[in-house]
């Protein structure tokens, strides 16, 4: 059997490269590609290592850790311990996971069980062949991608169930609680009292409305004729003006809430200085939360043991 070292080592650098790219990723570090081109050469250069000298220190198990060291400083420079083990350890992490994605989709595509014609149960060809240099060249930038994405998408998630915290509103003297998402860019006020503005969205608040006088908020948002709006609803009620995203001028109708609470650090925030105003359709469509708090009621909030 013919083996083509120089294209052997080219695969291996490829790869090495895209592992390290990744590993940088979930790092957060901000090195340099050329750097990080580096340091796949020097894994690469593991190839021919085994291949001429199989029974030499790095062969072994504690020599390629020892290797591998070698391939995370020259990929990232040395910073302290902590950031070096860190390091080493998400570079074994994606290595582990792209290799073993792309073994699972080998095996997922070429299935090991088979069915001979006269109805025998065997094992077909797919059990234990090698994974084809093709196989690899196609499957790994998936897998990579694929390995990535579900690690972007798990910080942006961590950041934001980070800021969800548990919310209960108090109003026509009935308590619910739910989540709310602490959104630093709601710098909604009312403009004249100044008091901050929070958004709840429809699955909340039509908790304390009936049908009929949710109805009935609907067609105030749209027409802002307050007179055929009860008197009792109506002093509850509030009219908020903004501008969207767009550069508009709109209305929100806001309630006025008897009170405010926002568990918060192992604390109870309470405050009455606060408007509630009305999103008629869901805010998260995953439903995880359906309040967008206002970051100033963090700050001046009483805060109250928990």
């Amino acid at each position: 059997m013919t083996i083509y070292l120089d294209a052997v080592w080219l695969l291996n650098f490829l790869l090495d490269w895209m592992l390290l790219m990744l590993t940088q990723t979930l790092a957060r570090d901000a090195t340099g590609r050329i750097r990080v081109m580096a340091g796949a050469g020097v894994a690469s250069m593991l190839v021919p290592i085994t291949l001429f000298f199989p029974g030499s220190f790095i062969a072994t198990s504690f020599g390629k850790l020892i290797y591998s060291v070698c391939i995370v400083l020259v990929a990232f420079k040395y910073k302290n311990i902590y950031q070096t083990i860190k390091k080493l350890v998400l570079f074994y992490f994606t290595t582990f996971a792209t290799g073993g994605g792309l073994v699972a989709l080998h095996f997922l595509l070429k299935s090991p069980i088979g069915l001979s014609p006269n109805g025998v149960l065997t094992l077909s060809e797919g059990f234990g062949t090698p994974i084809s240099w093709v196989f690899v060249v196609l499957g790994f930038p998936l897998v990579w991608l694929f390995t990535k994405q579900r690690m972007d998408r798990h910080a942006s998630e961590k950041i934001r169930y980070d800021q969800l915290v548990p919310v209960t509103v108090e109003f026509r003297g009935k308590q619910f609680s739910t989540s709310g998402y602490i959104d630093s860019g709601n710098q909604l006020y009312d403009p004249l009292t100044k008091q901050p503005v929070i958004i709840c969205d429809e699955t909340f608040l039509r908790k304390w409305f009936t049908e009929a006088e949710w109805e009935m908020l609907k067609q105030l948002a749209k027409t802002l004729d307050f007179d055929a709006v009860p008197i009792d609803l109506k002093e509850k009620l509030n009219v908020i003006p903004y501008q969207g995203v767009e550069g508009r001028s709109a209305f929100l109708i806001a309630v006025k809430p008897d009170e405010l609470l926002v568990y918060y650090h192992d604390q109870i925030l309470r405050t009455k200085k606060v408007f509630i105003g009305i999103q008629f359709a869901d805010l998260a469509h995953d439903e995880s939360y359906h309040c967008l708090l206002h970051p100033q009621i963090i700050q001046l909030a009483t805060v109250h043991s928990a």
